[in-house]
């Protein structure tokens, strides 16, 4: 299974390894799988805003159980780019911005609607800005990235207001220290 895990990830086995000794280190029960509260501990994903998402990715379809290959198949969409690759790659330029696109479509529309939005930088921001402020960012976000008037933003629209993001390190996580 190592072998097709190294082709699905672009991880090498080293890494993979390596990788599977921190898949380890989290299951401490000795479970075979992560679950979220396995996934909670993780200090990067503790601090992040909206880390809560980031572990639901881990878990596509309600599932409550992550095995080492769907544990390896999320972080690889963290693994930095060292050089232009395949668009397929999933850890490509596309690839990150589809993952960040889904952790903002909740509800898998295809779209990212004013709710979601609003859910995501209120998870961002806390209780430093009031109700007001935030409602008013989300509308201006949304007026400058939806380009179609449909007062949502689609994957096209979303790729292209972050265009200017070095998106590449924004979302690569150095995970093996």
């Amino acid at each position: 299974e190592a072998e097709a895990i190294v082709a699905e990830t672009g991880f090498s086995k080293a890494s993979l390894a390596r990788l599977y000794q921190r898949f380890q280190a989290l299951d401490r029960d000795d479970k075979g799988y992560l679950n979220r509260y396995d996934l909670e501990g993780v200090g990067e994903l503790a601090v992040n805003p909206i880390g809560d998402r980031i572990i639901n990715a881990f878990f596509p379809d309600g599932g409550e159980e992550a095995d080492f290959r769907s544990f390896a198949r999320v972080l690889a969409h963290f693994r930095p780019v060292e050089a232009p690759g395949n668009p397929e790659d999933i850890n490509s330029h596309l690839s990150k911005l589809k993952f960040a696109f889904q952790l903002y479509d909740q509800d898998k529309d295809g779209k990212i609607s004013r709710a979601e939005m609003l859910q995501v930088l209120r998870m961002m921001v806390g209780l430093q800005v009031t109700n007001d402020q935030l409602e008013n960012i989300t509308d201006r976000t949304i007026q400058e990235a939806d380009r179609d008037g449909d007062n949502a933003i689609s994957f096209e629209e979303f790729a292209k207001s972050v265009e200017k993001l070095n998106i590449e390190r924004k979302m690569s996580l150095r995970i093996l220290k």
